[in-house]
């Protein structure tokens, strides 16, 4: 159930329960796990122990009083919904009767007034064919495909940000989410990932400073009750103000394909681009490289924000002809200027395509808690990355 508070909407009722029985599931998960923990190595932190039980199930139940509005220095808990960040942020299709939000994960506020660290956006004066990036990436296998499509996701401690979006997913799941079919998401194959983004919006502050930024009231306090060597105070902590908190953002749309080839004809194109470059090779050259002449699967143009009408766009004028084969390739866009301008307008601020968070360690005045608060983070995020 949605609620108005002060003109923002406040996500209650439903969401709340959700939150709940994730934190069943990954208590579940922890106990059926509790044998790979023994092979983690972690400082000061004893696994074979009930109380982690607990204390992880207490992280993952999230800070549910927050607001689902996405901005800069907002607070939120990365343990609530490790693995299944998809379903709060809009980065991939999803199938959701409201189509509207971007971003629904609770965030409260922590800090005072951030003014001061906000960054001036970037001059937008220059007129520009299309407002942000066309690129693609050669990914050896599918762990690097995933981390491909979180490219400009960073979470601090966390080496593997892409594993809390993704950590959840099915085969079919991914599948889907990547546009490709579920027989070429194994081992067996490698991947190119071409993707147009259009920013929209783009949000960037300064890491806060220890020294020179003011808490809310009760977060201060929360900060005073965290006891350096008590693992629970932390958590306690994270339950109610967060983990992490935005430091930047940037919101639009994209589109995406997913081209898949064998591992001997994926080295040669590898190689070929490596050593020319893209604007080297002819529009031929390069068309059949990505046709089905080359490629053993050619996937679905997707937009990451899931909008129907801007897939049907691109499966209507994206469609290349290559001999016999005719097939749907975002490579057309290369050098047709005047499909990008369509695209720069077509493209709507719809889908997450890139953030940054970093951790709470600066609303601690006191170096040796913050110092805990720092320790026991890491510590949880790398138990998570490793069995999650």
């Amino acid at each position: 159930m949605k609620e108005i508070a002060s003109g923002r909407m406040v996500y209650r009722g439903g969401w709340l329960d959700s939150i709940r029985a994730h934190t069943v599931i990954i208590e579940l998960f922890i106990r059926s796990q509790i044998g790979k923990f023994t092979k983690v190595k972690l400082r000061r932190l004893r696994l074979i122990d009930v109380r982690l039980i607990a204390i992880l199930a207490l992280l993952a139940s999230g800070t549910a009083r927050g607001e689902g509005e996405l901005r800069l220095g907002g607070a939120i808990n990365l343990f609530s919904r490790y693995g299944y960040l998809s379903i709060s942020m809009k980065v991939v299709p999803r199938n959701d009767t409201d189509s509207k939000w971007l971003y629904r994960e609770p965030t409260i506020d922590v800090f005072k007034d951030l003014s001061a660290y906000t960054l001036a956006p970037e001059d937008k004066n220059r007129i520009k064919v299309f407002e942000g990036d066309f690129h693609m990436e050669f990914c050896d296998n599918l762990r690097q495909l995933l981390q491909a499509y979180f490219r400009d996701f960073s979470f601090e401690k966390l080496d593997r940000p892409w594993r809390a979006f993704s950590g959840s997913w099915s085969r079919t799941g991914m599948a889907k989410h990547l546009g490709v079919d579920s027989n070429f998401i194994n081992g067996h194959h490698c991947y190119v990932l071409v993707r147009v983004s259009r920013h929209r919006e783009t949000s960037r502050m300064r890491p806060v400073d220890t020294d020179d930024v003011d808490l809310e009231d009760e977060v201060a306090r929360g900060t005073m009750d965290v006891i350096p060597g008590n693992e629970s105070s932390v958590s306690q902590f994270v339950k109610n103000f967060g983990s992490h908190y935005v430091v930047s953002y940037t919101t639009g749309n994209s589109l995406y394909q997913v081209f898949v080839f064998s591992p001997q004809i994926y080295s040669r194109i590898k190689e070929r681009l490596k050593t020319k470059g893209v604007s080297a090779l002819s529009t031929v050259e390069l068309s059949s490289y990505f046709s089905p002449w080359y490629a053993e699967h050619i996937g679905q143009i997707q937009s990451a924000s899931g909008n129907l009408t801007t897939q049907a766009w691109a499966a209507e004028n994206l469609r290349v002809h290559f001999y016999f084969f005719t097939y749907p390739s975002l490579l057309k866009l290369h050098a047709e200027k005047d499909l990008l301008r369509t695209l720069n307008n077509l493209l709507g601020n719809e889908a997450m395509l890139a953030l940054d968070l970093r951790t709470l360690a600066p609303a601690f005045k006191d170096p040796e808690r913050r110092g805990w608060f720092l320790e026991v983070i890491d510590n949880y995020l790398k138990l998570w990355e490793t069995n999650m």
